[in-house]
């Protein structure tokens, strides 16, 4: 879920997205800063679609304490983990604005931080060794990086076709590194 800080009186702020912090004791990425998300439950139902916005509406609330509607999220992006991974992912990216005078609340067990930044700012505070990001939390900030706020990024996403994007992994030992189809 890439949620988007809603404009009003703040219209002046550039776009910002929310970026949690998983607890440092997670087995899976820990004390790394991710977009709010998580698999798709039983309770989210079966067909894809709709099941991945349940999902992405529930995580957000889980992980950050904001509720949305599933009506309300934007399809921006389909990855897929890279064959050579043990366990494998189809993770749904998607758009949405946050309700207004709604802060994040980390829960405390699976996220124990959150806060907004503007890509650019956590691309180079990554890069400075200040905030640990992943490849595909990376790839989607560098997306949107040319968007001055949130609605242009909302118009963008609207028009743009979800294509499965499924990154692989070049190299061995030491010079590995994953790179996207576009790339190879």
């Amino acid at each position: 879920m890439i949620l988007l800080r809603r404009g009003g009186k703040h219209a002046e702020r550039n776009l910002e997205v929310l970026l949690v912090q998983r607890n440092r004791e997670a087995r899976f990425m820990p004390g790394v800063w991710v977009f709010p998300g998580g698999a798709v439950d039983a309770a989210d139902g079966d067909d894809a679609e709709p099941a991945h916005r349940a999902a992405a509406v529930r995580e957000l609330a889980e992980e950050a304490g904001i509720r949305l509607d599933a009506s309300e999220l934007v399809a921006y992006s389909r990855w897929i983990t890279p064959r050579v991974v043990p366990i494998r992912f189809d993770t749904r990216f998607y758009l949405a604005l946050a309700p207004a005078h709604t802060p994040p609340e980390p829960d405390g067990s699976e996220t124990v931080d959150a806060g907004w930044f503007e890509p650019q700012r956590a691309l180079d505070a990554h890069r400075a060794g200040e905030l640990p990001l992943v490849f595909p939390t990376i790839k989607h900030l560098e997306s949107l990086v040319g968007f001055a706020n949130a609605k242009e990024a909302l118009e963008t996403a609207r028009r743009r076709e979800v294509r499965p994007v499924e990154p692989e992994v070049v190299g061995e030992g030491d010079e590995r590194r994953i790179v996207l189809p576009d790339e190879i």
